[in-house]
């Protein structure tokens, strides 16, 4: 988040706060599967938190984390995530899987209902998985999060105006149909892209998802631009009805730290300058402060199809000249682990055996002297694409373009966009290097390593391709047994540290503060919570 996400689905690399709009990971979320009885409290109060502006609310095109986290509370989709982070009936009540592995069944609640009154139908997550592979639409997370569905691609090609591995059985029967037998297909299908969307409400316009007819705990009452966003609790949900009347955000409503120590918001995210005073047991904070790691990666992208990263010594020079130990310690005050790899501690897959490249200097410059440049003198010049508001670059990449400039005596400059334009026009504004983050959208290995860098795939901006990375991920990601293809991705994932596909820097550590009157406001490791479990005491 994916997510994600995302869905990210998306974190912005080496932000001035590790927490942006408190989407950080602090324990598993409290949740209710549709079997369940669903009870009905009473709404009180209001849950102040600190926000951003979302690019979007179309769970089609979505592809950041900050309109990800309101998206999840607006709309709902066949499947979730549980607390352990397996897909588990949401919408769907049950489904069946035939014995190849291919055929997915759902079997559709009759109870759901859309925020104005309207049932839910199977009918209705045709149309919306039919309208996310509409070339109109021109989503960039349709093909990588539903891609496995047979018939998508001549969708997207315009070729065909209906997806064939999609049919309606009745009703409440959906039947999906993918290419191959796949572990992680159910876990897909808890991305937004996968959401049910009202017709009607699409359909009144081309801002629709102003106001929009969703399925989730909470509707959208109110949106000022760079302002407020306020969600109000749905009485029509089906599962978990929201236990505080509304949830308002503040866009970008001033420092986070000073709202919430004067009172005006209840969650804040905890960035370095403040971790001393928030982690202090004496101070005003004390009890308030809680930890807990991320599923998520921040790295440095090469653009393997340009000069001077397509050549694989170049990279790796550039890869052993950062002191990453030196990074962590210094300029995060420990407050992040290194990275060697791709996949965070954590997640399934995870080595920790895995041959991380260190930092050697003299190893650096050896490997530039075997490179077909011969010399830093040769070397074009070289542009790092970031993301900072006003063109402001991170102080983070500032000393690490300086341990390049000290360690190999080359100047790369820094370009910063802005991040509604980064997220969504990278591959186009691609300069020689670029900071990207991962966070999860659902924990498999193939959410990071094939997402990533497949060759192909959307998400791999540098274009890095590797043949025999390529057979492992794909033979890894066939068949519905995970264990049995384990291996497969940790060999693969060595492979691409091995040829610096990226330059890994850390796995996130997030730091949250929460006030002693709010309960329930519990993150999972994809970094988003369910706000409907969120309630508020007397203070």
């Amino acid at each position: 988040m994916k997510k994600t996400l995302a869905s990210i689905l998306l974190a912005t690399l080496l932000s001035v706060t590790l927490l942006a709009g408190c989407t950080a990971p602090l324990a598993k979320p409290s949740t209710l599967t549709p079997t369940q009885t669903t009870p009905s409290p009473t709404a009180q109060g209001t849950l102040n938190l600190f926000g951003d502006d979302p690019t979007t609310l179309d769970p089609a095109l979505a592809g950041d984390a900050t309109s990800h986290d309101y998206i999840v509370q607006i709309f709902s989709g066949l499947v979730r995530l549980d607390d352990s982070l397996q897909p588990v009936p949401d919408i769907a009540k049950s489904w069946d899987i035939s014995p190849d592995g291919m055929t997915y069944t759902f079997h559709l609640r009759n109870d759901v209902k859309f925020q104005d009154g309207r049932q839910v139908k199977a009918d209705d997550f045709k149309f919306s998985l039919e309208r996310a592979f509409d070339p109109a639409i021109g989503s960039t997370t349709a093909l990588t999060y539903l891609g496995d569905i047979i018939g998508v691609k001549d969708m997207l090609e315009g070729s065909v105006k209906t997806i064939s591995g999609v049919k309606v059985v009745d009703d409440y029967t959906l039947q999906v149909i993918i290419d191959s037998p796949k572990s992680y297909f159910l876990s897909k299908m808890t991305y937004p892209t996968a959401f049910v969307i009202d017709k009607n409400n699409v359909n009144s316009g081309k801002d629709w998802w102003l106001t929009p007819n969703g399925t989730g705990p909470f509707k959208l009452t109110r949106y000022t631009k760079q302002q407020q966003l306020v969600l109000g609790r749905n009485d029509l949900y089906y599962g978990v009805k929201a236990k505080v009347t509304s949830v308002v955000f503040g866009i970008l409503s001033g420092n986070p730290m000073d709202l919430y120590e004067t009172g005006k918001i209840d969650v804040v995210g905890v960035s370095l300058p403040y971790i001393e005073r928030a982690s202090d047991q004496s101070g005003p904070f004390a009890g308030q402060l809680a930890q807990a790691p991320e599923l998520s990666i921040s790295y440095i992208g090469f653009n393997s199809a340009k000069p001077p990263f397509d050549d694989v010594n170049i990279r790796l020079a550039f890869s052993y000249a950062v002191d990453k130990d030196k990074l962590v310690s210094v300029a995060f005050k420990n407050m992040v682990q290194r990275a060697d790899g791709v996949l965070p501690p954590g997640m399934p897959g995870y080595n920790k055996n895995l041959a991380g490249l260190g930092f050697d200097v003299n190893k650096a410059k050896d490997l530039i002297a075997k490179s077909k440049y011969g010399s830093v003198a040769n070397l074009p010049s070289i542009t790092l694409t970031t993301s900072g508001e006003g063109g402001r670059v991170s102080n983070l990449l500032e000393v690490i373009a300086y341990q390049w400039k000290q360690n190999l005596g080359v100047d790369v400059t820094i370009r910063a966009l802005e991040p509604e334009r980064y997220f969504y026009n990278l591959k186009s504004e691609l300069d020689q290097m670029y900071d990207f983050g991962w966070i999860a959208d659902y924990p498999h290995p193939q959410d990071f390593l094939d997402i990533l860098f497949h060759s192909g795939a959307d998400y791999n901006y540098g274009g890095y391709a590797n043949a025999d990375v390529d057979t492992l991920l794909d033979k890894a990601g066939r068949g519905q047994d995970f264990n049995a293809t384990a291996a497969l991705y940790q060999q693969a994932e060595q492979k691409l540290v091995d040829e610096a596909a990226m330059l890994p820097l850390f796995f996130a550590q997030n730091y949250i503060l929460v006030k002693p009157y709010v309960s329930g406001y519990k993150l999972n490791p994809l970094g988003f919570v369910m706000l409907n479990n969120v309630s508020l005491g007397s203070h």
